[in-house]
């Protein structure tokens, strides 16, 4: 928070310069449904520790939650510090249109397209944090024995949703059949039944529901290999909301699984041949807000983080670079621009404002006219370089 020192070019010394961060003022926050408390909070944290006032807009799909959040914060805050406004898709709007100093967003990539139009008609700054197809890139060395249970975490933490759950693994074409058998072994291991486990996540609500259990009859229908991982063999109501962890092999390019984000338990694995093609099927489709290399090829691991462009990246893991607080979160291109996490959350919601300091011994009035001789030195001084 205090000014930092920054360096003066010996043309405007004995003058000095300094950066002094400042708030921006109110800033509002849009929230999922999906991590409706931590990405509600995380952004508000930063907000407040920059010096700024919140308010804060949760998802509509989870209003007790929200109602939750709402008692919490009017229990610590004054309603002019941090104030939380439940409500459905038209207090949503509303809220987006408000002259906010900054507005930060997570969400769809869709629903963020209309929260920066919004934005635009005040000028009001955004962050957005968006979604997108996260590929899980699987060297052809590596061990699966070792890969499929982390892959499997990363999949199906919260059922797949996740705005940086592994949306589809690039797997050399000559073991995708080896690959699928070690993840239904992995799966199989984390989750032994699913009906009655509460480790295992429901779909959030109908609507979704019906999505994801439609991406998979699609691919099943544009003639792709469906594995259905289901070890105990139960059978999942509709009531319950429970998808089984699924694998897609074999589906066409214009299969919506390939095409749209899944937000689900469902795994479509895509065969390569060389390194090299799996950089180019990355890079061909828009920017994802992860990416995932396994292996322990440095060679190849290097060209993939050099060779494509994603908002941030775990190595040998899944999920967790977002932890790294030390480190930016954020999205490129598609999925979203801006970023925050520890100092970098302070970053967004500060103006730094930059100050020189004028010396009565400074530059300045050696410029001020008559213009004669003493200017004529002084810009010979500059043609020169000024002092070297």
């Amino acid at each position: 928070m205090s000014a930092k020192r920054i360096a003066t070019d010996i043309k405007y010394r004995p003058g000095y310069n300094r950066l002094i961060p400042q708030p921006l003022g109110v800033i509002g926050v849009v929230a999922p449904w999906n991590y409706p408390y931590q990405l509600s909070m995380l952004p508000a944290v930063a907000a407040l520790a920059a010096g700024n006032r919140v308010m804060i807009k949760p998802s509509e799909v989870t209003p007790r939650t929200a109602e939750l959040m709402a008692r919490i914060v009017a229990a610590t805050f004054s309603v002019d510090e941090v104030a939380v406004f439940p409500g459905g898709a038209a207090t949503g709007k509303a809220f987006v249109e408000l002259p906010f100093d900054h507005l930060f967003f997570t969400g769809s990539a869709a629903v963020g397209r209309r929260v920066a139009q919004a934005a635009a008609k005040n000028l009001t700054p955004v962050t957005l944090e968006l979604g997108g197809k996260s590929p899980v890139i699987v060297d052809g060395e590596g061990d699966f024995a070792r890969i499929a249970p982390m892959v499997a975490i990363g999949k199906l933490f919260n059922a797949g949703q996740t705005c940086i759950a592994p949306d589809y693994a690039l797997v050399p074409r000559s073991r995708i059949d080896e690959f699928a058998v070690a993840m239904q072994r992995a799966v199989a291991k984390l989750y032994p039944t699913l009906a009655r486990n509460r480790d295992y996540s429901s779909i959030v609500d109908d609507r979704h529901y019906a999505r994801v259990a439609a991406l998979v009859e699609d691919a099943r229908v544009s003639g792709a290999r469906i594995i259905e991982i289901n070890p105990a063999g139960e059978k999942l109501e509709p009531t319950q909301r429970k998808i089984a962890p699924t694998l897609v092999l074999d589906a066409g390019e214009k299969a919506a699984i390939l095409r749209e984000e899944i937000f689900g338990p469902l795994l479509p694995i895509v065969g390569y041949e060389q390194v090299d093609d799996a950089i180019r099927y990355v890079n061909e489709r828009p920017r994802p807000l992860a990416l995932y290399w396994f292996g322990d090829n440095r060679r190849n691991r290097d060209r993939v983080l050099h060779g494509t462009l994603a908002g941030g990246v775990t190595v040998n893991g899944c999920l967790t670079h977002f932890a790294q607080e030390a480190q930016p979160f954020g999205g490129v291109g598609e999925s979203g621009y801006g970023t925050y996490h520890g100092e970098h959350g302070f970053r967004t919601f500060s103006k730094e404002k930059p100050v020189y300091y004028q010396h009565r011994f400074g530059l300045l009035p050696m410029l001020l006219p008559p213009y004669g001789k003493r200017l004529d030195a002084v810009l010979g001084w500059f043609r020169q370089g000024g002092a070297r």
